[in-house]
């Protein structure tokens, strides 16, 4: 490369550097998460008055309700106080994430404090290439997927634990973990639980053009296959040449006291005998749920389809992870000489829940705002408003698809539900473009793209606190800018590289997005 070039190369990576810092110490500006979201409950109350005693409100799009608007529900009145003070407790024990955590925790410490994660850890990457572990990092992510929130429980924290075991920044490994469990969301090379829930909602949509039409679960495989290793791809290089890069070199002295500096040190012969003890138990682990998956009278198969799909198995994964991390956690333990009985098991329990002090505070509070936000109807209008202007721009082809990615990547920032936000705006845009000649399948891909990059960014995502949680055992002082800083250059080549791979695959070459998926649809 000339010097010219290079000098051109540093130039650029210097102006984007400095942007990602502007964005880094604007962030920052903002108050503790905790009090953020206490003042945004306040915000959503005050907001929700004014809007409707101003009457805000759009037509609802769904057919069901033809004539019909939703309007802003007003929480700054005497319904809206008595509904928080009897549903706050609620709010809190029923915030999805909160469960999940806490019971996936149990099992994690187990293994974490007997030894097994890290032995495991340094097994796994022990002389690999930094390479291969970043890009591996980021696909496990992706397919972590299929496990439902297992990615964000298990692989995120894991993650920052092995860049640190290998001398690298914990949070590049967090940041890349984040980018393939929650910007790869809708990727995958198997068919996931979100894939039958889009599908059922863009049939009922098409359908209102088309009474017959059929969408079934499998509508954007193909193209979910490749964009598992393009957002692999886009995730690894961010990671290396932009993230790590500006991360710079960790600091033990600004991370929490337990943070090991140390470097990842080699298996001893008792962790290599312990990790063997500890497969041989995997296996029959493995073997035990098989029996009680695989065969079609598995009593953990849907007991009345006897399919896979929406059966105990999946919707009871987090129990099962728990589960078997404590028993493996346990049998490495005993081999090694880390625990000994029940009551070292119930001290590293202990241990795991006492780290989540923050994550329990903040999810109080974030728990509330949700709530509120969607007592208020602020979510529904907004998508529903912004569909309406896509709409009202008249364009077609490309463009008008790289705005509908663009509204739905908007949408997401304040509507965190996948299926939510779909339900809301399949209506407006399945119609429309069907009478534009594209298919539903083609619609459905569109909008999943939108619904993921941004997922990264926003503290709307139900487990953003848990990350915040996480970055801030390796940096104390570590706020919202710091974290949405770190994660934007992911959503930014994301939006553009995925985006970019759906316009080549839809409008040059016109293949398929899944098995028996129409391009193009006339009437």
């Amino acid at each position: 490369m000339s010097s010219s070039r290079m000098r051109g190369e540093r130039i650029r990576r210097g102006a984007f550097t400095r942007f990602l810092n502007t964005v880094e110490w604007l962030g920052n500006l903002l108050p503790h998460p905790v009090t953020l979201f206490a003042l945004l409950c306040v915000i959503v109350v005050v907001a929700s008055g004014i809007a409707g005693a101003l009457g805000v409100s759009v037509a609802d799009p769904r057919p069901a309700n033809e004539g019909e608007w939703i309007a802003v529900n007003s929480l700054m009145n005497a319904d809206g106080l008595r509904r928080l003070v009897t549903e706050m407790v609620t709010n809190f024990t029923g915030f999805a994430p909160l469960g999940t955590v806490l019971v996936a925790m149990l099992g994690v410490g187990v293994a974490e404090h007997s030894g097994l994660l890290s032995a495991s850890m340094r097994a796994l990457v022990l002389n690999r290439s930094p390479r291969i572990v970043t890009y591996a990092v980021v696909f496990a992510g992706i397919m972590s997927n299929m496990a439902a929130e297992l990615g964000y429980v298990v692989l995120i924290p894991l993650a920052a634990m092995i860049f640190h075991s290998l001398g690298r920044h914990p949070l590049a490994g967090l940041a890349a973990a984040f980018c393939g469990v929650s910007g790869g969301y809708s990727a995958n090379l198997l068919i996931g639980t979100v894939d039958p829930l889009l599908s059922g909602i863009t049939q009922e949509a098409a359908r209102l053009l088309d009474p017959a039409y059929v969408v079934g679960a499998e509508a954007n495989w193909f193209f979910m296959i490749v964009s598992t290793f393009a957002v692999t791809l886009i995730g690894g290089l961010v990671t290396e040449r932009i993230v790590e890069p500006k991360l710079g070199r960790f600091d033990a002295a600004y991370a929490e006291a337990d943070i090991d500096s140390q470097q990842m040190a080699t298996l001893s012969a008792t962790e290599k005998r312990a990790l063997k003890g500890t497969g041989l138990a995997t296996l029959a682990l493995v073997a035990g749920l098989a029996l009680l998956v695989v065969p079609e009278w598995g009593v953990l198969r849907h007991p009345e389809t006897g399919l896979v799909s929406g059966s105990p198995f999946l919707s009871g994964i987090v129990v099962i992870v728990a589960v078997s991390f404590s028993l493996l956690g346990f049998v490495y333990g005993r081999l090694a000489g880390t625990m000994r009985n029940d009551r070292d098991v119930i001290d590293a329990m202990s241990r795991s829940m006492s780290s989540l002090g923050l994550y329990i505070v903040l999810v109080f509070f974030a728990a509330q705002f949700v709530a509120l936000f969607n007592w208020s109807n602020f979510g529904t209008v907004i998508a529903v408003a912004g569909a309406d202007v896509l709409e009202s721009l008249g364009l077609g082809g490309p463009a008008l698809f790289a705005l509908f990615i663009l509204m739905c990547a908007f949408v997401n920032l304040s509507l965190g539900s996948a299926s939510a936000q779909w339900a809301v705006t399949a209506p407006i845009f399945v119609p429309m473009l069907m009478l534009m000649g594209y298919a539903p399948e083609v619609i459905q891909a569109a909008y999943r793209i939108g619904d993921s990059v941004t997922n990264l960014i926003t503290p709307m995502m139900s487990y953003f606190g848990l990350i915040m949680a996480v970055a801030a055992r390796y940096r104390k002082d570590l706020g919202i800018g710091t974290l949405v800083a770190l994660m934007l250059p992911y959503t930014l080549f994301m939006l553009i590289g995925w985006s970019l791979l759906f316009f080549v695959w839809v409008f040059l070459l016109g293949l398929p997005v899944g098995p028996g998926a129409a391009t193009h649809y006339t009437l």
